[in-house]
């Protein structure tokens, strides 16, 4: 099996809905990180302390044959078109271990896909 990691930032209240878009499509789960980050705008302040929105970083391990619907459905789960709504970036994977746990389903899916 091949992999590629989805590596998503976006507002915390658009994650759970990413998340579920994803695994309607293939992803077999997620690892959220909170995050924080800076863009092209500066940060608001108020009494010198920053007003981040917060943010959380999804990482997603996925079959690279995958990749591209459950790269488009986190688009469409996190409206990721409007500005200030994340970004979504994949990387290809050359090697993994620890996941026994989810070989079984790995291998169900690539018998039915086949």
């Amino acid at each position: 099996m091949r992999f590629n990691m989805i590596f998503t930032i976006c507002p915390i209240e658009h994650m759970q809905g990413i998340i579920d878009g994803a695994k309607e499509h293939g992803a077999t789960g997620a690892t959220i990180l909170s995050a924080r980050g800076t863009g092209h705008k500066e940060t608001k302040t108020f009494l010198g302390l920053a007003l981040d929105k917060p943010q959380e970083a999804l990482v997603m391990l996925v079959e690279k044959h995958k990749c591209g619907e459950i790269m488009k459905a986190i688009y469409d789960a996190g409206n990721l078109k409007e500005p200030g709504h994340g970004i979504c970036f994949s990387l290809p994977i050359d090697s993994v271990v620890g996941l026994e746990s989810q070989l079984s389903i790995l291998r169900k899916e690539a018998e039915e896909f086949i």
